[in-house]
Parts: C-alpha cells; sequence; structure tokens
C-alpha cells in the first residue's frame, strides 16, 4: 500500500513537471511573438521614412518645375 501510494506520488510529480515544461514552451512562444510584433513595428517604421523620403522627393521637384 504504501508503494502504490509513493508510486502515485511520483506521477504526480511528473505530471507537474510536464506542467511546469509546457508553461515555459507557452512562455517561450509568447515570446516569439512580442519578437515577430516588433519586427513588424520596425518594419512599418521604414515604410513610413521611405514614404517621407519619396515625398521630399517629390516637393524637391515641384521645385524645380517653378524654377
Amino acid at each position: 500500500e504504501r508503494e502504490r501510494e509513493r508510486e502515485r506520488e511520483r506521477e504526480r510529480e511528473r505530471e507537474r513537471e510536464r506542467e511546469r515544461e509546457r508553461e515555459r514552451e507557452r512562455e517561450r512562444e509568447r515570446e516569439r511573438e512580442r519578437e515577430r510584433e516588433r519586427e513588424r513595428e520596425r518594419e512599418r517604421e521604414r515604410e513610413r521614412e521611405r514614404e517621407r523620403e519619396r515625398e521630399r522627393e517629390r516637393e524637391r521637384e515641384r521645385e524645380r518645375e517653378r524654377e
């Protein structure tokens, strides 16, 4: 009887261990997701920068036109 009790105890321990492992896995997944989000944000920022650059370019063009 005590032997079976220790066995169930070890089983619950392994179960908690697997649970902690899944939790760490979900945490790593959320971290990768935040990383991808920051990457998309930097990409949008570069895009806005290129847009402003094209706008300045068109502005200079219009300036030369008026000359």
